[in-house]
């Protein structure tokens, strides 16, 4: 099924975005090959001159390695997935409050918030 897009941000950005989060969730194994330019552009319905420019924007990130002819991997460093992992954490956490202050929730209703879902989930 072709990926959605929205029209706030160029689009290897958010499928730079999409395999960065496959990575860190564990989809994309540390030390494992990822799928093709080709493949990965099939799937997301885009060029595959807009893959490879996210791929190397995440190589660059240190998430992905390139093996030559190989095809890249999945870095083995579980720091730099960890870091990724945080770093998408913040702009999670960042996103939801500023969403939650534009409908007017004062901090202690966001706090109140995140304690009530967190504790639904527990």
């Amino acid at each position: 099924m072709a990926w959605s897009f929205t029209a706030d941000r160029p689009v290897y950005i958010q499928v730079a975005e999409r395999i960065r989060r496959r990575v860190i969730t564990g989809e994309y194994k540390a030390g494992a090959q990822i799928p093709s330019v080709r493949q990965i552009a099939m799937e997301a319905t885009v060029n595959p001159n807009t893959v490879q420019r996210a791929l190397v924007e995440l190589e660059t990130e240190g998430l992905l390695e390139a093996r030559g002819t190989l095809g890249r991997f999945v870095t083995e460093d579980e720091s730099v997935i960890e870091r990724g992992k945080q770093s998408l954490i913040r702009s999670l956490v960042k996103s939801f409050i500023t969403d939650a202050m534009r409908l007017g929730l004062t901090k202690e209703q966001i706090e109140a918030a995140v304690k009530e879902g967190t504790d639904e989930r527990t």
